[in-house]
């Protein structure tokens, strides 16, 4: 009797995981190992498709536009990290007991969130235009003459960063919110008795308890950042028209590149070996992020 229910138990339970178990078998485990293997293909003009081993990989390692491609993305997702401290400081500017319209504040802080990308995408174009944009004009207001921001070189790039910023603080401060409201008021009224005032006590007991919180921000932020597609695509468009920009070669991410080689070149074999390069990118930098927050939490 005491082994047949332990088995019960457990069959029981292999019957409730079986439906998303079987999910995930078939919308993700399965096209991630076909995607391995035709990445070590080559595909005909009208389907079909040829073993060609390592080959892909080779031109890969060869190929300069993959090498900026990962840089523009690699330093996209840097410079995005900075919208984490930013989101900190308006999460503990709202955490401010007594706060009028905190209400208010989250939705509109939170507003570019639920918006649709592509509608982002398309305002901030609008935004950047070098003739009629908004900034420009704003600029113009006090004898700034804004380039084009979008098809500048020198500044395409950031003023994509800024976009991405704008889009998922108010993800960041809902979740850093969320993490401050949970720490316990007494800690805060045991500081304020030995002297410490709300400075002393955001670095020396906020901060500190947040590092969880803003770890597993940093894990999201950086997959995220990783996979952009979205916002570069409405911006800057695909094919000719992408190539026409004059900062196409600082705006193009690794996602767009394997879009640029599977739908518009049919060159499928080699877009599924950069999107398996752009796996194991992933992988190894959420790695790196484990490892650094094990020593965090050590030093700490």
């Amino acid at each position: 009797m005491t082994t047949r229910k332990p088995r019960s138990e457990a069959l029981w339970g292999y019957a409730f995981i079986a439906p998303t178990g079987l999910g995930l078998a078939v919308f993700y485990l399965w096209p991630v190992l076909q995607t391995a293997y035709f990445s070590f293909t080559e595909w005909g003009v009208f389907g079909g498709h040829t073993w060609v081993g390592l080959e892909n990989y080779a031109r890969l390692a060869a190929d300069p536009e993959v090498r900026q491609a990962v840089l523009n993305t690699v330093t996209y997702t840097v410079l995005g990290l900075l919208g984490i401290p930013v989101a900190i400081v308006f999460a503990a500017l709202m955490n401010v007991p007594g706060l009028r319209g905190a209400g208010i504040y989250r939705t509109a802080f939170f507003l570019p969130v639920v918006t649709m990308p592509v509608a982002v995408a398309m305002l901030w174009r609008w935004l950047y235009n070098g003739d009629y944009g908004l900034v420009n004009q704003v600029l113009a207001v006090v004898g700034i003459d804004g380039p084009n921001w979008i098809a500048d070189p020198d500044t395409a790039l950031y003023a994509l960063v800024v976009v991405g910023v704008w889009t998922s603080v108010g993800y960041n401060l809902i979740i850093f919110l969320a993490g401050m409201q949970a720490i316990p008021k007494e800690t805060y009224e045991a500081a304020a008795l030995d002297g410490a005032g709300r400075v002393r006590q955001f670095f020396s007991i906020t901060l500190p308890l947040l590092s969880p919180t803003a770890f597993f921000i940093s894990i999201v932020s950086v997959i995220g950042s990783l996979q952009l597609f979205d916002l570069v695509f409405v911006m800057t468009g695909s094919g000719q028209a992408a190539r026409a920009n004059p900062a196409y070669g600082r705006l193009q991410t690794v996602v767009q590149l394997f879009y640029e080689r599977a739908f518009v070149t049919n060159d499928r074999g080699y877009a599924a070996a950069v999107v398996i390069a752009l796996l194991v990118l992933i992988a190894a930098l959420t790695i790196l992020q484990f490892r650094l927050q094990r020593r965090w939490v050590h030093y700490v």
